[in-house]
């Protein structure tokens, strides 16, 4: 049994500190999975505490049957989709105003919004594997299970995605990143 079904089992009967554990676990990830789905800062820790909220809310009628963090993922993607459908229009990924002192942080910092910019112009499942898998180190079945597709189209998208990503990118301006 995973450690997962023994925390869930001390929450549903009444353990805080449980909760809070459970919380503290997960919750820079799913907060990285929101940053990068919404590129906002203050949009994504709403985000991460309404997935959160959405879990609690259904947790009484929640059955353990593998990862929690899967079903984690699966609430805030779709919080993220909702948000996407409201506006309709998916903003730039940003930076927020920093000061920069060296040539070399300024020239991560390019590579970081250049990358980011190239991954948001993909197609919208294509983006979600590659968030999935490379920023938020999730193996491809994990994926298939948040995402309820076949193994299989994982791997296909995941692949497609990384030949669409490397015709788009100089490979000299962004060495940090490999697509492997």
């Amino acid at each position: 049994m995973d450690k997962d079904f023994f925390l869930i089992r001390r929450m549903k009967q009444g353990d805080e500190s449980a909760i809070n554990d459970f919380v503290k676990k997960y919750y820079d990830e799913i907060y990285r999975y929101c940053y990068y789905k919404l590129s906002d800062k203050w949009q994504a820790e709403d985000f991460t505490q309404d997935t959160f909220i959405g879990f609690f809310k259904h947790f009484n009628s929640y059955i353990h049957k593998g990862k929690a963090k899967n079903y984690l993922y699966v609430i805030a993607g779709n919080l993220c989709k909702n948000e996407y459908k409201k506006h309709k229009e998916v903003s730039s990924w940003q930076v927020e105003g920093q000061i920069v002192g060296t040539k070399e942080e300024q020239k991560e910092i390019t590579l970081k919004v250049s990358m980011q910019q190239e991954i948001s112009r993909l197609p919208k499942e294509f983006k979600e594997v590659i968030i999935l898998h490379y920023f938020q180190n999730l193996k491809i079945q994990e994926i298939a299970q948040i995402l309820d597709i076949n193994i299989s189209l994982v791997k296909y998208r995941l692949s497609e995605s990384k030949k669409m990503l490397k015709k788009s990118i100089d490979k000299e301006d962004f060495y940090g990143y490999s697509f492997k």
